[in-house]
């Protein structure tokens, strides 16, 4: 078999370059190790088209994990509340963590947030374009893929003072949101997505989860995957 020709190597090496790389944020008191399990249960034709990286957060867990009995330690937590999240403590120091290493470690084109850490990844584009959050990353957030997140100033959870305008106006750019229907954030995601143009929304039987995806969201997730490229 002949060698590839010189040409055709680098535009090999283009296309796989040209995949989506996404920051992915784990939920409150997990890690990015078991976000990474619990992504992987998605086709590997979902999978195979993003370049997934996946973060722990700046700050060990301040009490108990509600996935202890379901994965091993340690836990994580990008920033924290008080009990009617009326107040946030170290949210400053979460988003120099997360720029700095999205500086160090990128370029990033799109984030990828489940729990606490979609609620992270929702409101950065918004602060990002007000020049709050992330002003050392030259690229601009291009897409989000939302999982049972919520809106800052929203319903159930107050804002942060650095993100208190994060959705005063519609968020432009491609969204997908996974909203599970006996999910205790279902009304939240709801919300959630409302705050952005054009949202694609997957609809799942399930909870607090990363949903397995069926045919239909597969379906729907490639299609998302297409139009960001």
């Amino acid at each position: 078999m002949e060698k590839k020709s010189h040409q055709c190597r680098m535009m090999d090496r283009h296309q796989t370059q040209k995949k989506p790389r996404v920051l992915c944020l784990h939920g409150f008191r997990t890690s990015g190790e078991i976000l990474n399990k619990l992504v992987s249960r998605w086709p590997q034709s979902v999978t195979q088209k993003l370049d997934l990286v996946f973060l722990d957060a700046k700050f060990p867990a301040q009490g108990k994990s509600d996935v202890e009995a379901i994965f091993d330690p340690p836990y994580f937590e990008w920033f924290q509340a008080n009990q009617d999240f009326s107040e946030y403590m170290n949210f400053e120091e979460c988003l120099a963590y997360v720029e700095d290493f999205m500086v160090e470690n990128g370029p990033f084109d799109g984030l990828l947030g489940f729990s606490q850490g979609a609620i992270l990844a929702a409101a950065l584009p918004g602060m990002q374009a007000q020049g709050i959050a992330l002003g050392k990353v030259k690229n601009k957030i291009k897409f989000l893929i939302l999982i049972s997140g919520a809106k800052f100033g929203g319903n159930k959870f107050g804002a942060p003072k650095l993100a208190s305008n994060a959705f005063s106006k519609p968020i432009d750019i491609p969204s997908i949101h996974f909203i599970g229907e006996t999910d205790f954030m279902k009304q939240e995601s709801t919300e959630l997505g409302e705050a952005f143009l054009d949202p694609v929304v997957i609809h799942h039987p399930r909870g607090h989860t990363v949903p397995r995806l069926d045919d239909k969201s597969v379906e729907t997730v490639l299609g998302f995957i297409e139009k960001i490229n």
